[in-house]
């Protein structure tokens, strides 16, 4: 997790689009949300969330091969503090570890 969190920002996510989909519901919680193409808003408030992705090229590590999805975050009308909120909830959701 991050202490900032700016109006726009990239990220590669090593999952499918599939994985994306299904940890998006959860991840975005009580938020009312539209899904479309490769897109989704998330409502917060009196702002939103704009969300765009795109697959990437799969991440190779010697023989091993990482799906990578390409995710574009847009807050409107959030403040900083806002924008913190949500992310925090958001991140813990789509965290992934092994062990």
């Amino acid at each position: 997790m991050q202490a900032f969190y700016p109006e726009r920002f990239e990220r590669d996510m090593a999952c499918t689009e599939a994985d994306w989909l299904r940890w998006l519901p959860d991840a975005v919680g009580e938020y009312p949300w539209k899904l479309e193409a490769n897109a989704a808003t998330v409502h917060i408030g009196a702002g939103a969330l704009d969300l765009s992705w795109h697959s990437g090229a799969p991440r190779v590590i010697a023989l091993m091969r990482m799906p990578r999805l390409l995710v574009n975050f847009r807050f409107n009308g959030l403040g900083e503090a806002q924008r913190h909120a949500f992310m925090q909830r958001f991140d813990l959701y789509m965290q992934r570890g092994g062990g």
